[in-house]
């Protein structure tokens, strides 16, 4: 990333409309800087040859959160199942294909709309994104499909850093089942830090970057969470080629995780790594070593 700020020729309208910015992530913090939802239908599962179902849960605080479950497409029993935790921005339908391929190998998916996203209810924060993922996730341990078979979480970019969290307290509060492992793809290290690192890079947000960055809690930092992930595997796919999450965020939450780790480079844009059928096959591998 650039070490210089970036030189910016303003009118009078984009002056107006960044200090309008400006003065919104002080009244509210840097909460909703994570989250750029909408309700459009990008891609649904049947238009790519996928069965599914919809699956609409109630939050303990008055949502609706929509999902969709995948069933694995083969006649054997499934091989386990993947709960898929998708980034910031859009919905749901616009991320499905990042896990499209899972159920032809033989894996079930579940995948949600945080609050404020696609079809579930709400606006977003940190702390209401950190419930859904739990909702969803007790919604997918009750399934009659998923017993005794492995159960792996996928999180990409902020579902990524949702995941940490959502992992780390399952496991330490020894939860049922326990989880087979943890994929991380493009995800940040932590949620005050790469707000930070994105307050730096403009001029207007520069001198408000700590400010800003403290009135995110501090409770779900990557970094400090995912060495309490151990015993459970855990795999970091991180690219040299992501212009969203620079790759040192990678590098970051692999060194502060326990063993057993592994670490995948890519070099695909962010949020592109299973166009690659290597890179595929790689995960495949890294799932089937807990079946």
């Amino acid at each position: 990333m650039a070490s210089r700020p970036a030189r910016l020729l303003l009118n009078r309208r984009t002056a107006t409309s960044l200090t309008l910015i400006l003065i919104t992530l002080l009244q509210l913090g840097c909460s909703s800087v994570f989250f750029y939802p909408d309700n459009a239908v990008y891609i649904t599962p049947d238009r790519l040859n996928l069965e599914y179902q919809d699956v609409h849960l109630e939050t303990s605080d008055g949502e609706t959160l929509h999902g969709w479950w995948l069933p694995a497409l083969t006649e054997e029993p499934a091989k386990g199942s993947v709960y898929y935790l998708h980034g910031n921005a859009q919905n749901v339908s616009a991320h499905i294909l990042n896990v499209a391929w899972l159920p032809e190998q033989g894996y079930n998916v579940f995948t949600i709309d945080y609050r404020g996203y696609g079809q579930s209810t709400g606006a977003p924060d940190i702390e209401g994104a950190l419930h859904d993922v739990e909702t969803g996730l007790r919604w997918l341990v009750d399934q009659e499909y998923i017993q005794n078979r492995p159960l792996y979480l996928l999180g990409q970019s902020l579902g990524g850093a949702l995941g940490v969290a959502l992992a780390s307290e399952w496991t330490q509060r020894n939860e049922h089942p326990p989880l087979n492992g943890l994929i991380l793809d493009g995800t940040f290290s932590g949620f005050r830090y790469i707000a930070r690192e994105k307050l730096d890079l403009f001029w207007l947000t520069w001198p408000f970057q700590y400010p800003l960055s403290w009135t995110i809690p501090d409770d779900y930092e990557g970094t400090d969470r995912i060495a309490g992930l151990s015993p459970v595997p855990v795999m970091v796919i991180h690219s040299v080629r992501d212009g969203i999450i620079p790759f040192e965020h990678g590098v970051r939450l692999y060194d502060a995780a326990e063993q057993p780790k592994e670490f995948l480079q890519t070099d695909t844009p962010h949020a592109a790594t299973f166009v690659i059928p290597a890179y595929r096959e790689a995960v495949l591998e890294f799932m089937e070593k807990g079946l």
